[in-house]
């Protein structure tokens, strides 16, 4: 599956909006913490790959998961852009000189408590990367070409607070990507018309 970029950039939300957004599967009737998180697309000569993390095991908030670079908005960011730019530079060590922010994709609504606005950038190489050893335990890429194609995307469930949750995965060799993770990714599939969303 190739990817064209302007494509992809005319799918985007032009800015952050809280009044359309995604719902988890047992997101509702709690409060929402606001997050921000980068979704990094990074080009090379042979096609997009997408910068993802592993988290540190002894975290609080998803521990061992694999995440965007991203967290919590701060009372001094300026916006979720700013959020994003700024937890992807404390986490790996990603300026924001490097990235070239395309969108948004709708505010999604976490069942572990978070309001989060994802946005797209895209990242020029050469860059260098200095990952937070407390918070990230590994910086990896993913083909964007095989996150995108619906055929990689399985459905999983699993008992949490005494419910039946079901949610998106996308294993990718060693790596399980699943969780808000995954679905972030199949909200940036949906606005691209690959899937119904």
């Amino acid at each position: 599956m190739s990817v064209d970029l302007e494509h992809l950039r005319a799918s985007l939300l032009p800015e952050a909006q809280s009044g359309h957004f995604v719902v988890e599967d047992g997101a509702e009737d709690q409060p929402l913490t606001p997050a921000a998180v980068l979704v990094p697309i990074v080009t090379h000569a042979t096609g997009y790959t997408v910068l993802l993390t592993q988290r540190t095991a002894h975290l609080k908030d998803h521990a061992g998961q694999i995440s965007f670079p991203g967290g919590r908005v701060e009372d001094d960011d300026l916006s979720p852009a700013d959020t994003a730019l700024r937890e992807t530079e404390e986490e790996i060590g990603l300026t924001r000189e490097k990235i070239e922010i395309l969108g948004f994709l709708p505010e999604y609504r976490t069942g572990t408590g978070f309001r989060v606005i994802p946005v797209v950038g895209l990242v020029q190489p050469p860059f260098d990367l200095a990952p937070d050893p407390f918070e990230v335990a590994e910086v990896f890429e993913v083909p964007l070409a095989f996150l995108l194609d619906p055929a990689n995307h399985q459905r999983h469930s699993l008992h949490y607070r005494g419910a039946l949750r079901h949610f998106f995965a996308m294993p990718y060799g060693e790596y399980f990507i699943w969780g808000a993770t995954a679905g972030m990714i199949r909200s940036l599939t949906a606005r691209l018309g690959l899937h119904p969303a």
